[in-house]
């Protein structure tokens, strides 16, 4: 096990903050799987399963069960982890000007097709080690002014070069989720099963450049624009929603690590063997994804629990006038299931209330909330 700490300025003069990776294996072998948690910082199950699994991999590596290259980065978010306002803790957005931590990450696609198009040629492997150069290259000509974007920077680098990334978080409520491209949910379903997912949304660009298509979105749009040139998906990513953000259990978590330890032998980055589970889901396009919202303000509660299969039509929350005492139902509208909805239950007029996969696409556009 390598450990490497990467310190990087605070915005205020005299401010440090610090990231830390653990490597496991051979650097130079494959398959490379980069895992992170609490990019979101205030997103905790993402941060105990990577503990927990960094703990997991040291044994292993001890015990010779390493074929490939392992990366955990436990915290991704030291700047977030550090926000706390009257004793709560806000992680997503950055306090100086409101951006989301997990949006708005450099797109790479141009400035790499610019470095390889005359130098592509009809040979897989060499276009997969030429890409992967021009990548840092061109992430190494994209200079970051502040700590938030050497944060999104150094944590890219880690990341792109790997085979799969595994991006960590959660939602305020939630049944197991995850997020992916189309292109690689083969690769992603025995993930989804092994978790237990009960909803797997597929949009080939969501929105916001998040990190995890960030540094898997280069290759598909490498492949689009050089059809004649074979380009594999040399960097698959998902986001890996882990329940909601109470659900921080160290059981819980050991649970979930073990899970993704078995997808590490399904995808031969470490010996064993791995008996893959029945789906619990099928996948579903995020633009058949429905965000309920709030149509009046009040207290809000839930008839049905995430992880439940629902009906267009069915009342799914209900929303208390303190002044009247009048019940306001939101139904769905699509159908799907139930799998994700916010923590707190009091609603103001637009608050989005929870999200239905439905399997009929109807949005377009930004896919992902704010």
């Amino acid at each position: 096990m390598h450990r490497h700490r990467f310190n990087f300025a605070g915005r205020g003069a005299g401010t440090k903050h610090s990231v830390t990776a653990f490597t496991f294996g051979d650097p130079d072998a494959r398959p490379h799987v980069h895992i992170q948690g609490g990019l979101h910082a205030d997103e905790g199950p993402g941060m105990m399963v990577a503990r927990l699994l960094a703990d997991l991999l040291a044994v292993a590596e001890k015990d010779g069960r390493m074929i490939g290259t392992l990366t955990v980065v436990p915290f991704a978010n030291s700047l977030g982890l550090g926000q706390i306002l009257h004793g709560d803790h806000a992680g997503r957005f950055d306090f100086y000007d409101g951006r989301n931590f997990n949006r708005d990450y450099p797109d790479l696609a141009e400035r790499v097709a610019a470095r390889v198009a005359h130098d592509l040629t009809l040979d897989e492997a060499a276009n997969r080690a030429l890409i992967r150069t021009a990548l840092s290259a061109a992430l190494q000509d994209h200079e970051p002014v502040g700590p938030v974007e050497t944060l999104r920077h150094h944590l890219m680098g880690c990341a792109m070069q790997a085979d799969v990334v595994l991006d960590l978080h959660c939602d305020g409520e939630a049944a197991m989720h995850l997020y992916t491209q189309p292109a690689a949910w083969p690769t992603f379903a025995p993930l989804a099963a092994l978790t237990g997912c009960r909803a797997a949304l597929l949009a080939e660009v969501s929105g916001g450049n998040p990190f995890d298509e960030a540094v898997s979105g280069p290759w598909t749009a490498l492949s689009a624009r050089f059809p004649d040139h074979p380009i594999p998906l040399g960097c698959i990513s998902t986001t890996l929603e882990l329940r909601g953000r109470s659900d921080v259990c160290r059981d819980m978590g050991m649970r979930d690590a073990q899970a993704i330890m078995d997808y590490l032998i399904w995808l031969g980055a470490l010996t064993g063997s791995v008996d893959l589970p029945d789906a619990a889901c099928a996948p579903t396009p995020l633009a058949g994804s429905e965000a309920l919202t709030a149509p009046v303000a009040g207290l809000l509660s839930y008839p049905v629990p995430v992880g439940t299969q629902v009906t267009a039509g069915q009342v799914v929350a209900e929303i208390t006038d303190l002044d009247t005492g009048t019940v306001t139902p939101v139904q769905a509208t699509t159908s799907g299931v139930f799998y994700a909805r916010p923590a707190t239950r009091i609603a103001e007029a637009g608050k989005r209330l929870g999200k239905i996969a439905g399997s009929v696409p109807f949005r377009d556009g930004a896919l992902l909330s704010p």
